[in-house]
């Protein structure tokens, strides 16, 4: 409407525009637009208001939402606008509905009707309007209204058309995959479309679907082999340039695509090596869009089954990128290099020196994918420069998330790659002590967990040691002014434990140090709970060495302290510790023995020591437990919720097809009690305790009786007690289920490659200086093989938590296990032919087809080939949606007459054809509860049961 300039449009309009743009502040552009708001609404209900003044007050409302102030006076205008016959207001009615409203207003409803027959316009324009409204406010309950007609334009004469189609399906795909999953075959046909933007299109649901289920899709390989080529040769009118390169976004959605279908399959991926390596001689790289190309040719090769031409061409496009002057293509280049450095790691040493520059730069962005590539190429040789680089940065930082993050990571190398133990010790120091508490918690235990167990497996003498530099390593930290809450608790746990395992420290030396931190820290509850239970500790081990305990006065008076305090954890643990102390030395070491925080507690889910307890109690007269489970007649309230959240959740519009009906199996009840006489019960309400049931005269079959009585069997009693009352089963209703395929999620997975590129500077007259070139021997030197230390003790087989496995062994081979399978023919030229076929080998089975042979079992098996099979012709969508019900139509009148006709032999004398089948209640109400669910799951067919039986059934 803007590219008019100005024309059809009022001076009112254009002043508005105008006043707009030069207003100066927010309150006076607010101010222009309550004014705005005001005139609209007085003028935009007047009566007979001419259809371009409309148009122009729904522009003007446009405006008014578009600067965030409430139009919603107008709306339902802009809806009936869609209703106009005039092209133009049309057009514009649907432009502001799309811009209005959302998929779960009210006022959609409305549309739907408009919609519908606005795709069956002969005026291509009015279809692709109303296709936009489809795109943009269509939700999952109104899919089922539009979606035929969605699929009829799919073979429609104009491009455009049958473009936005495939967009609308691509959107239900989205929002309701079940309602389009019996639509896939419609995606592989456009593939061949001679328009190359449907094509394009048609991608997009593909990648998705993909993405979901690969096996399902393999056959496709060729065909999308087979665009990328004629892509890649320009065989495409030169309208889908961009830069001069051709048809870019097909190019990497296509390269997307081979990526997913060629991972793990060497067969599918050899059918790609040679259109990708063109892609790599032929893209320029002189623009970003062919950059982009490139580097999702890298990511391609990155995943398919490794290539040694593909992988040079790679390194070749890396070394570029990082070359570059351009933030952007380093940052590139860092990624593509962390791709591709998964199989070899020599393909990051050849560029060592421009990572080092990476790390370096002062882009914040730039520096942080560069550790994530260090991260990935970490090894034992070169840990200790890289974590303590990514400590050095993290002490720089001030984002609370990336330095959680990054601090995870140097706990995770440091367990996996540590070159000693002091290291060790020293690095996690530096992380909890510069992280503070923003580590988790999971990692302060898994430290502590370590310590205890140690890192060598036989090794006593290195666990020992371990333990004694912890020790000393914490007692000089404790002299720092402010430490983390996580971090002391690990520092007073170690110091109870070891602290004077070693002999090097007196008891009274650590118990000091712990009395100080309690102190230091006294608003810290759960820091003074972990120094107390480790004073705990330390004179429970020199009570059981037979050493005479000397409290100092400073905990003394901690533990008086305590024994008063509000909180009961603490006032607990203080008369604990008070109580260890008076015992002797043999107690002492049986309640706690030295070094037990690696021994297992065994934890006796059933509570077995009580069942002496128990017994006795049920002895007495007690009642036995019964489990919640097995419990009857007792009320659930969350049923009762859960029902409400239903009954809330199920007002919507609902368009899903009734179930069929379920294989019926034989009762369990004698047909004798069901119906061995005249009478039928009829149950009435119950009063007190009991329940009563008055037997009533079934009518005669003569019409000699006059009288008329009044059935209540099978209705709800909505006063008195609740009882129960069998239902009349019903079965003259015929319904409806459609059949929906489902796909398996196979996780494509991803292979890497080798390379071998040098890096050349820049700049060559400038030298490289000794520090950068000792940094880059540390980071890029020594053995490239992977020395996990193992995280694991001498007492048990833990591992970390949180440790993530790594593998950093290079492999001069990927090993995957190709898959045989038929010879697939190539197809035509997809995109210079007129509609061609695709030879497929697996194409997607309708599932209409799937239902028809359920439900008609003289229907030929042939009709479902499940072989390879050539599709020349799109399946008659509307024809199987017409042909569905009449099918089950048929197989369930065939069920009612085999029940008719066994209703209507050998029925008693003075009973009618009509008479329900009654179940007794009896005083009983669970057995009647479960009588009734017997009957009402019955439903074997006539023709396998015995005839007698259903005779007495519907007698």
């Amino acid at each position: 409407m803007g590219s008019q300039g100005g024309f059809y449009q009022s001076k009112e309009f254009l002043d508005l525009v105008k006043s707009i743009g030069e207003a100066r502040s927010k309150a006076e552009e607010d101010r222009i637009v309550l004014n705005e708001i005001e005139t609209l609404k007085r003028r935009i209900s007047e009566p007979d208001i001419p259809k371009r003044k409309m148009k122009e007050f729904i522009i003007r409302l446009v405006y008014v939402e578009m600067l965030g102030h409430d139009a919603s006076f107008g709306y339902i205008h802009a809806v009936k606008m869609t209703h106009d016959d005039s092209l133009l207001v049309k057009r514009t009615g649907y432009l502001a509905v799309t811009l209005f409203l959302n998929e779960d207003h009210d006022l959609i409803i409305l549309i739907v009707n408009t919609i519908q027959k606005d795709l069956k316009s002969d005026n291509y324009l009015v279809v692709c309007a109303a296709l936009n409204a489809v795109c943009k406010l269509i939700n999952e309950e109104t899919i089922p209204a539009v979606l035929p007609q969605v699929v009829e334009l799919l073979g429609h004469p104009k491009e455009a058309v049958r473009k936005k189609a495939i967009m609308a399906l691509h959107r239900f795909y989205h929002k309701s995959p079940s309602s389009v999953s019996h639509l896939v075959s419609n995606f592989r046909k456009r593939l061949c479309d001679n328009d190359p933007g449907v094509m394009g299109a048609t991608l997009c649901p593909l990648f998705d679907l993909i993405t979901t289920d690969v096996n399902s899709y393999k056959d496709l390989v060729i065909s999308f082999v087979s665009i990328l080529k004629q892509v890649a040769e320009r065989r495409l009118p030169k309208a889908y340039d961009y830069h001069q390169m051709p048809a870019p976004f097909i190019q990497i959605k296509l390269l997307k695509i081979l990526a997913l279908l060629g991972s793990g399959d060497k067969q599918a991926s050899e059918n790609m090596y040679t259109v990708v390596g063109d892609i790599f001689r032929k893209c320029d790289s002189s623009s970003n869009i062919g950059n982009a190309v490139l580097y999702e040719c890298i990511c391609c090769v990155s995943s398919i089954y490794p290539n040694p031409k593909l992988l040079e061409s790679a390194a070749d496009v890396i070394s570029r990128f990082l070359k570059s002057d351009s933030h952007n293509l380093k940052y590139m280049g860092i990624d593509a290099l962390g791709r591709l450095i998964k199989i070899s790691p020599e393909i990051a040493e050849q560029h060592q020196l421009a990572v080092i520059d990476c790390l370096e730069d002062p882009d914040d962005t730039l520096k942080r994918k560069t550790f994530e590539l260090l991260y990935k190429m970490t090894k034992s040789t070169n840990v200790d420069v890289i974590v303590d680089r990514m400590i050095d940065y993290m002490i720089s930082i001030n984002d609370s998330h990336y330095k959680t993050e990054i601090a995870s990571r140097c706990v995770e190398l440091a367990e996996q790659f540590a070159p000693s133990n002091q290291w060790f010790i020293q690095t996690m120091n530096k992380v909890f002590e510069h992280a503070g508490d923003l580590v988790n918690i999971k990692v302060a235990h898994n430290l502590m967990r370590l310590i205890a167990e140690g890192f060598g497996e036989d090794d006593d003498s290195a666990d020992t040691q371990l333990r004694s530099s912890a020790v000393e390593s914490y007692l000089r930290i404790l002299g720092e002014p402010k430490l983390p809450s996580v971090f002391l608790q690990v520092i007073c746990w170690v110091l109870g434990e070891y602290g004077t395992a070693d002999g090097k420290f007196s008891a009274s030396y650590i118990t000091g140090k712990l009395c100080d931190v309690a102190e230091a820290y006294s608003n810290d509850e759960t820091v003074k709970a972990y120094a107390v239970t480790a004073l705990m500790k330390i004179y429970a081990f020199e009570i059981a060495a037979g050493r005479k305990i000397d409290m100092l006065p400073e905990c003394q008076s901690l533990i008086e302290e305590l024994l008063a305090s509000h909180s009961t954890d603490l006032q607990q643990r203080a008369y604990e510790l008070q109580a260890v102390i008076g015992l002797d030395a043999h107690a002492v070491e049986c309640i706690m023995p030295s070094d037990a925080s690696c021994e297992d507690i065994e934890v006796d889910k059933s509570l077995s020591f009580l069942n002496g307890y128990v017994q006795e109690a049920i002895e007495k007269g007690a009642q036995p437990y019964i489990p919640e489970s097995e419990r009857s007649g007792m009320l659930n309230i969350s049923n009762f919720r859960n029902q409400d959240h239903i009954e809330a959740s199920s007002h919507g519009l609902r368009f899903e097809a009734y179930e069929l009906p379920k294989p019926t199996v034989q009762s369990s009840i004698p047909p004798a009690t069901l119906a061995s006489n005249e009478l039928v019960p009829v149950p009435e309400p119950v009063y007190s305790r009991e329940s009563y049931q008055t037997p009533m005269p079934s009518v005669s079959s003569d019409a000699g009786s006059s009288e008329l009585k009044l059935r209540l069997d099978g209705v709800q009693k909505k006063w008195g007690r609740p009882t129960y009352s069998p239902a009349t089963s019903t079965v003259n209703s015929t319904t409806q289920k459609t059949v929906n395929g489902t796909t398996q999620v196979d996780g494509a997975s991803s292979s890497n490659s080798r390379s071998r590129e040098t890096y050349d500077s820049r700049k060559p007259q400038v030298e490289i200086s000794p520090e950068k070139q000792k940094l880059a021997a540390s980071l890029f030197g020594g053995s490239s093989k992977a020395e996990k230390r193992p995280a694991t003790g001498h007492k048990t087989s833990k591992a970390s938590s949180h440790t993530v496995e790594k593998s950093h062994v290079p492999k001069s081979s990927v090993e995957v296990v190709s898959e045989k399978r038929a010879p697939v023919q190539p197809p035509p030229d997809l995109l210079d032919l007129g509609e061609p076929t695709i030879a497929s080998s697996a194409p997607s089975i309708d599932p209409f087809k799937q239902l028809e042979g359920l439900l008609d079992p003289t229907q030929d098996a042939s009709a479902v080939n499940h072989g390879s099979t050539t599709v020349t012709k799109s399946p008659d969508i509307m024809g199987l949606y017409a042909e569905t019900p009449a099918g089950i139509q048929d197989k369930d009148d065939n069920l009612l007459s085999g029940l008719s006709n066994l209703s209507v032999t050998n029925i008693p004398s003075g009973t009618t054809t009509t008479t329900s089948m009654q179940s007794s209640k009896g005083p009983n109400l669970k057995d009647a509860l479960e009588k009734d669910a017997l009957v009402r799951q019955m439903g074997v067919t006539p023709s396998t049961q015995n005839p007698n039986l259903f005779k007495d059934l519907l007698g």
